[in-house]
């Protein structure tokens, strides 16, 4: 479907948007405004990441949006987030975009309804900075699931599903982690020395704090999953030592009982009255002095 959502006579400039287009569209559209069939090749491609490309008469950047409805095991870039193609020159801006989302009619109400967009710049500079802060919930809420996950990693909670929560909490970071560091590029020129005002600054604030978050997350999961497995390593070094110690004691006991349980026809120690009473008197004595052996290394 095509939308006119600007018009030269009424804004100064020409804002066309495509959502979910055929192929016809696509044609139309790269006719009209002579595109070029790289840049058409991207736009079409879902799993596209973030770039920014100069071509003779208009700019090219593909942005990524957090999707709100992905699932909760959703763990790559196509399945968290949502392409936007912006096709940008002084005069027009075409944007593309498969899913229905809230980031177009968001800047369409806040810059074009209310008439605070002057220019196809500032109107760019609105849609990166609009697409940016869809991560800053998500990322609220990954830094309090990681929070719910190190209390269960600390606390010894062993059944939550601990392991697996933090897999997923760990590739949704590094997902959008990875998308912050591609869109460097579309900032660094969107916030160049001849363009820089007071928007695309604040837009390169606003990018610096997102990707701070997501490194600190990224780090902070890290940290956690190393914790994880080093507390795991130390419950099974734990259960190694009880079941140590419970062999030692009966190593020596299990020798006796086998020398006895041999079955000769000539053993002293069968006919003599007290033999028995003497052999588990030895047991405990071994078991006693194996106890106050243990006890003395530290070890109980």
């Amino acid at each position: 479907m095509i939308r006119l959502l600007a018009s030269k006579n009424k804004n100064g400039f020409d804002w066309v948007d495509l959502s979910a287009p055929n192929n016809d569209e696509i044609k139309q559209v790269a006719e009209t405004y002579a595109l070029h069939e790289a840049s058409i090749k991207d736009c079409m491609q879902p799993d596209h990441l973030p770039k920014y490309e100069l071509f003779d008469n208009y700019t090219f950047v593909i942005l990524r949006v957090f999707a709100a409805d992905h699932g909760h095991e959703a763990d790559t870039i196509q399945e968290l987030t949502n392409k936007v193609s912006i096709f940008f020159t002084e005069n027009h801006l075409i944007t593309v975009h498969r899913a229905e989302g809230d980031l177009i009619d968001l800047v369409k109400a806040k810059r074009i309804d209310t008439g605070r967009c002057n220019s196809t710049f500032h109107l760019l500079n609105s849609l990166i900075r609009e697409s940016i802060l869809t991560f800053e919930q998500p990322g609220i809420r990954l830094s309090e699931s990681l929070d719910y996950y190190e209390e269960r990693v600390f606390l010894r909670q062993r059944k939550s599903p601990i392991l697996r929560g933090l897999y997923f909490v760990k590739r949704k970071i590094d997902v959008i982690r990875r998308l912050m560091l591609l869109s460097y590029e579309i900032i660094d020129n969107i916030d160049s020395k001849e363009r820089s005002d007071v928007y695309t600054r604040d837009l390169r604030d606003l990018y610096i704090r997102t990707q701070t978050l997501f490194d600190n997350l990224s780090e902070n999961t890290a940290q956690l999953l190393s914790i994880y497995f080093s507390i795991a390593s130390q419950r099974t070094n734990e259960t190694m030592r009880v079941l140590t110690v419970f062999s030692v004691f009966f190593m020596p006991l299990t020798f006796i009982v086998g020398i006895y349980g041999m079955n000769f026809k000539f053993m002293p120690e069968l006919s003599w009255p007290y033999g028995y009473p003497a052999v588990m008197l030895l047991m405990v004595g071994i078991s006693v002095g194996i106890y106050f052996w243990f006890k003395r290394k530290g070890w109980l």
